[in-house]
């Protein structure tokens, strides 16, 4: 059965483009197309897509807000458009916020090296988002530091400790897809295995910004061990991720820079568009981040790259996630990772946007846990002795 679209932008060439682009593919078929925010409401209600692709800047109803409408009503996968502009990067990180499950940039060749390869990007991301329906389950938004970044980030404000926020989760296929109730399931008790860390690493891609929130805001600021993050994005939406994630985390985080000393509770976020690797200088942990033309790696930044550095670097005291992501980014990292003794965890099917690079890794057998995203955090400060 055939993937159903709607195309949601003012720009009537913008839609006919992305139409054009979804056609070629037979498995998937665009329905109809709304011009603004306001219609997009309305059309998403009256026809039940399976995927909304939405512009953020819309006239009567902006996107962002769209999303929010539509994910109250009658949540559906929304896919993102955005401009590679921090303005743009600040808006489209507020609309996965709000329910979105991904994004893309406008400008089709900011993505690839060539538009077949463009075009088979969007429809393959279409076809994955549509695959499965999306449910919603409260993520927990601990108090942290007061936000510091510009207005444009406001609606990432920490919230007080009672209050929950919502994001999307996968679930089974449901045609009629009524909006679930939130989370009520207690969290999992979980043991320490004993093992020894010097470094966490995360690897994520599609519904990933979401993901890595969840799970840093409930990391407390005395986290013995540097974090590396590894989050397909381009290098517009980097900076912005990192500013807007350190607002909210009792840890640092940052943008990764070229000799960065890894540090204990710090999280260094992989540039977009380039490369991150660990390298080893007499007795300190430092960074390596370069730019990478190598045809070979279609990721940049590419979570195998950084894996693999981090196998050499540290050998087997790492603690490595794979979380939501499409392909199978990580799989080869992990491989080397297990070899020298590392720990590697996998998020489980149900809560992923996409469970495709957990599953890449799980069906290798190279994870030892499958978790929730919701206990992931509760899990890794377990293991650490933290909580």
């Amino acid at each position: 059965m055939a993937v159903k679209v709607l195309v949601v932008d003012d720009s009537s060439f913008f839609r006919r483009r992305v139409s054009e682009i979804l056609e070629k593919d037979t498995g998937i078929e665009v329905i109809d197309f709304a011009v603004n925010g306001q219609e997009a409401v309305e059309k998403a209600s009256k026809l039940r897509p399976d995927v909304i692709t939405m512009d953020v800047e819309m006239p009567v109803l902006d996107g962002i807000s769209a999303v929010k409408k539509i994910m109250q009503s009658n949540p559906t996968p929304i896919l993102m458009f955005s401009s590679l502009t921090r303005e743009g990067a600040s808006a489209t990180l507020d609309a996965l916020d709000a329910g979105a499950v991904d994004f893309l940039p406008k400008k089709f060749e900011d993505i690839a090296r060539n538009s077949e390869e463009a075009i088979r990007a969007l429809q393959n991301k279409v076809k994955e988002i549509g695959r499965k329906r999306v449910s919603r389950f409260t993520r927990p938004i601990s108090p942290s530091k007061p936000a510091t970044t510009s207005s444009s980030t406001s609606s990432f404000a920490p919230k007080p400790a009672s209050s929950t926020r919502t994001s999307p989760s996968v679930a089974q296929p449901d045609r009629s897809f009524q909006k679930a109730a939130p989370e009520t399931t207690p969290q999992r008790s979980f043991k320490a295995s004993g093992k020894s860390y010097q470094v966490v690493a995360i690897g994520t891609s599609t519904g990933g910004p979401v993901a890595l929130q969840t799970i840093l805001t409930q990391l407390p600021a005395n986290f013995p061990h540097p974090i590396l993050l590894i989050q397909h994005m381009p290098a517009a939406f980097t900076p912005a991720f990192a500013q807007r994630l350190n607002s909210l985390c009792k840890i640092k985080v940052k943008e990764a820079e070229q000799g960065d000393r890894l540090m204990p509770g710090v999280a260094y976020l992989a540039p977009g568009g380039k490369q991150m690797m660990v390298e080893s200088r007499g007795g300190a942990k430092t960074l390596k981040v370069f730019e990478d033309d190598s045809p070979r790696i279609t990721y940049k930044p590419c979570v195998d790259v950084t894996f693999a550095s981090t196998a050499k670097a540290y050998s087997g005291d790492v603690l490595a996630i794979v979380l939501t992501g499409m392909g199978a980014d990580g799989r080869d990292g992990a491989r080397m990772l297990k070899q020298v003794g590392a720990t590697i965890w996998a998020q489980d099917e149900k809560t992923c946007v996409v469970y495709g690079m957990p599953q890449a890794v799980a069906a290798a057998g190279l994870s030892s846990e499958s978790l929730a995203l919701q206990d992931v955090a509760l899990r890794i400060n377990k293991e650490l002795g933290i909580a």
